[in-house]
């Protein structure tokens, strides 16, 4: 039961599968399967067995979710290539678009802590998005599509733009229950800016692929 209303929710976010047999086939809907593993065993002190699913996790989807990371009901990854940290927190029924970094702040004289965003229940992160910190985004808030946030988001505000800002929605569209990839299209945007923030996600996402090569060969060397 808690599956099917699980394939439920995302089929209210995503209208492209044709069944909910389809959307088990979705990268996000496994990664967020693993993680759920991957963080009892982090919660039982088993940590080099959750890093290990995570790595799995991670090679098979190209998302990287911390095992530590807590997520609430419903969460759905829209495509891959996200990452989230460890002391990350997701409410319930939040949505993520691809390429979008829930990232921390480096650690104070070697003392971890709170580094990570906590996401409250319903809200949208659109693709590119960068979160930054310790920061809290409200419920039901929506992060444009290449926003880059690093300070609170209030409840149900609309962020746009490097740094975000909230901006003025129109009724319409801020009357939608949901509003895909957060952005307001209505909104004008410099295509241009977009263009090279879609170019630099890209560009991440290839170091890390990169990297992730560069140890495995390492690893397999010494072996």
């Amino acid at each position: 039961m808690g599956l099917i209303a699980y394939l439920d929710s995302v089929k209210q976010r995503d209208p492209a599968p044709r069944s909910k047999l389809e959307i088990l086939t979705y990268p996000g809907v496994w990664a967020l399967g693993m993680h759920r593993i991957a963080h009892l065993l982090f919660r039982a002190r088993f940590f080099f067995l959750a890093r290990l699913v995570n790595h799995i996790s991670r090679l098979l989807t190209a998302i990287d979710i911390h095992p530590g990371a807590r997520i609430g009901r419903n969460f759905f990854i829209d495509h891959g290539f996200v990452v989230i940290g460890e002391t990350a927190e997701i409410g319930d029924n939040v949505t993520i678009y691809q390429c979008v970094t829930l990232g921390g702040t480096d650690p104070a004289g070697g003392i971890g802590g709170k580094r990570h965003p906590t996401i409250l229940d319903g809200a949208i992160i659109g693709s590119g998005a960068q979160v930054l910190g310790p920061i809290t985004v409200g419920a039901n808030a929506r992060v444009g599509a290449n926003a880059v946030v690093t300070r609170d988001v209030p409840e149900g505000a609309t962020m746009v733009g490097i740094p975000a800002k909230a901006v003025v929605v129109a009724a319409e569209d801020y009357a939608r229950p949901f509003m895909p990839y957060g952005t307001p299209c209505a909104q004008k945007f410099d295509p241009e800016t977009q263009k090279l923030e879609l170019l630099r996600c890209e560009i991440e996402v290839l170091k890390a692929r990169l990297d992730d090569l560069t140890r495995e060969e390492a690893h397999r060397k010494a072996g």
